[in-house]
């Protein structure tokens, strides 16, 4: 029998009446739920709020996130699917940038190799305009200061380069502030650069305004020479072109075709890791003249002193090789440094020997003179009857000395130099007057008068030359003696190597070829050939115009060289004044070649308004002619012929 008892079933007496005051309701027993009282509501108390679910701010709260990350997914669908090629294309577009490689220029030499113009290593100063921002510096007037430091440096206006790092473009990222400037200035701007950097490191109220300066590999333009054949060679200007002689004609040749660098940039410095695609540049082609630096340098040395010592407005010499019409000097004076053109006098800068038109005188006699013997109206031993005066037209013509009826042959009207005796004998090319002038005038054109060289050189000049029919009544006359029509210098030296080349005009030439990038040379052109006269016509032209140095009555007798048969003319013409249109002052002149019975070179010599000493042709411009031929002589090794001169009569006994 077990010890537990069986639970015992309790069984529910009667019911017990309520307890009054409890309103009849049952009290609850033990383990049932309790009653909820009612609140008792104090009279005055507020009443209290109910609370409502959260559930419908909840569902606000999810809907709006919900929108606002479907609207990031669309927005990034766009820019990774739609258009991802066109932000990729911006985005290259900042990241990378593309700087323009510089061409070598090509340099410049003369017949034998030697340098004329050439192109050193150079830096172009460049910055970037975002990196001056108050942003970037924390300072309003970055520009201000960075142009305060750079202004003396690279030589440029401080205005200028404010204009230039605060651009009215706020993305633009490469400007250049100085173009070709020396490895020197470069290096005083890094230096500068690098000790502001140092500063700023350890003072927080130092700026370093030049951080966002940089540089460009270049080139720069130098004449190892000087001053020597600058109207000729020209000069660069500050964007790389050619801004004068040579350098301007040739300048598409000399140039070359620039490269491109494409590379990513990351402040302003490139990012080495990405790498970058590079177009190379092309260099310009070496240009090859014609001219000898020696012979040069010898016509450079003599105008220069010439003209000091007449105190001329300028003067020229032309060294021209008659053979083949290239030019082995052309010099004027005063002249120029194309290394440093600040210092250079505007007007001095062209080439005169090319630019300048003027009036040659009694130079131009030999054109009329070919003309009466290539015509048979003359020969050289044609007695001309040569009076005190000649009255033509309107005017009265003289001499320049006053002298008797002089009894010259035709010879010793050119060897006299006789204006009359000119007049007399080109009138002798017609039956009538304007028939002559008709005929003169085919002559002066057939020598090249009136029409370009052939040169092609920037700024030169034809001359002027009027249409025989429109020749007044005073150049009928003076035209033959070489007034009244104007020419340049280059035109005047080749009518006497036309003479010295047996008759026949060969066009004159600067260069002589060019070599391009792959060192393949590449001649130049050959010249135009003209025949102005027959060969027999040449021959005693030059018979003429040794006359004119070697006879003691000849006005050239200062050229003669010891040993050498030369052939020359002087001149000495009024001269018109550019300035005023009017005469005033003289053109003294002298022009020649020499060995005269086998001629070589053609020396030519023009001074313009000499106002010191002499002004005539022979006096100052023979010297001139004697001192360069003689030097070219000697460095083109030609030696005298040996022969003796023709010693053609210069007058008659009537």
């Amino acid at each position: 029998m077990s010890d537990r008892e069986p639970p015992r079933r309790r069984v529910p007496g009667p019911a017990k009446p309520p307890r009054p005051g409890n309103g009849g309701r049952r009290q609850p027993g033990p383990g049932a739920r309790p009653v909820r009282r009612p609140q008792q509501v104090r009279p005055g108390a507020p009443r209290a709020l109910r609370l409502g679910s959260p559930r419908p701010r909840l569902r606000m709260v999810s809907l709006g996130l919900t929108l606002v990350l479907l609207a990031f997914v669309v927005r990034l669908l766009q820019v990774q699917a739609v258009d991802a090629s066109a932000y990729a294309a911006k985005a290259e577009q900042n990241r990378y940038v593309v700087h323009t490689l510089a061409a070598e220029r090509g340099g410049i030499t003369d017949r034998n190799g030697v340098a004329l113009a050439i192109s050193e290593d150079a830096y172009d100063i460049t910055a970037d305009p975002t990196m001056f921002t108050r942003k970037q510096l924390g300072i309003d007037d970055g520009p201000e200061q960075a142009a305060a430091l750079l202004a003396p440096i690279v030589g440029q206006d401080q205005d200028t380069l404010v204009r230039k790092l605060r651009p009215a473009n706020k993305d633009l990222r490469y400007v250049r502030l100085a173009g070709r400037q020396t490895p020197q200035v470069w290096n005083q701007i890094k230096d500068l650069r690098t000790a502001l950097t140092k500063k700023a490191a350890t003072d927080r109220s130092t700026v370093n305004v030049l951080a966002g300066v940089f540089s460009d590999p270049s080139s720069k333009r130098v004449y190892p020479n000087g001053d020597l054949a600058a109207g000729l060679l020209g000069w660069v200007n500050a964007e790389g072109k050619g801004g004068g002689g040579i350098e301007q004609q040739l300048n598409k040749a000399l140039t070359g075709k620039d490269g491109k660098i494409r590379y990513a940039q990351s402040g302003g410095r490139e990012v080495p890791t990405v790498g970058s695609t590079e177009t190379p540049a092309v260099p310009g082609a070496d240009v090859e003249l014609t001219i000898d630096r020696d012979i040069q340098w010898a016509a450079q040395n003599a105008i220069n002193q010439q003209v000091k010592k007449s105190r001329a407005d300028r003067g020229y010499v032309i060294v021209q090789d008659t053979r083949t019409g290239e030019i082995l000097a052309m010099a004027d004076s005063p002249g120029f440094d194309p290394n440093d053109l600040s210092k250079a006098d505007s007007a001095a800068m062209g080439n005169a020997a090319l630019q300048d038109a003027y009036e040659p005188g009694s130079t131009a006699k030999v054109m009329s003179m070919a003309a009466v013997l290539e015509e048979n109206a003359a020969t050289p031993l044609t007695h001309v009857v040569v009076p005190n005066r000649l009255h033509r037209g309107d005017r009265l013509f003289q001499d320049d000395v006053d002298h008797s009826t002089w009894h010259l042959t035709l010879n010793g009207v050119l060897a006299k130099s006789s204006n009359i005796g000119t007049i007399l004998a080109a009138g002798q090319l017609g039956r009538t007057q304007p028939e002559a002038n008709k005929v003169l005038y085919s002559y002066l054109r057939k020598f090249g008068i009136g029409s370009y060289t052939g040169l092609g050189f920037p700024g030169e000049t034809k001359g002027i030359l009027a249409p025989a029919d429109k020749w007044s009544t005073s150049q009928q006359y003076t035209i033959p003696f070489g007034q009244g029509m104007s020419l340049n210098a280059m035109q005047a030296a080749s009518v006497y190597s036309t003479i010295a080349n047996g008759g026949v005009r060969i066009e004159p030439t600067l260069v002589r070829g060019t070599k391009g990038a792959d060192g393949r040379f590449t001649p130049a052109a050959k010249p135009g050939k003209t025949r102005v006269v027959g060969e027999k016509t040449a021959k005693a032209l030059a018979q003429m115009l040794e006359s004119v140095v070697d006879d003691r009555e000849g006005t050239g007798i200062r050229a003669r060289i010891p040993g050498y048969r030369v052939a020359g003319k002087t001149g000495t013409a009024n001269r018109v004044d550019p300035a005023t249109g009017k005469y005033r002052g003289y053109t003294s002149s002298f022009a020649g070649f020499a060995p005269a019975d086998n001629p070589r070179i053609t020396v030519y010599c023009a001074i313009q308004n000499a106002t010191s000493g002499s002004y005539f042709g022979g006096q100052i411009c023979g010297p001139i002619y004697k001192q360069v031929m003689e030097f070219a002589l000697k460095t083109l090794q030609i030696p005298p012929t040996g022969a003796p001169p023709a010693n053609l009569p210069v007058s008659y006994k009537p």
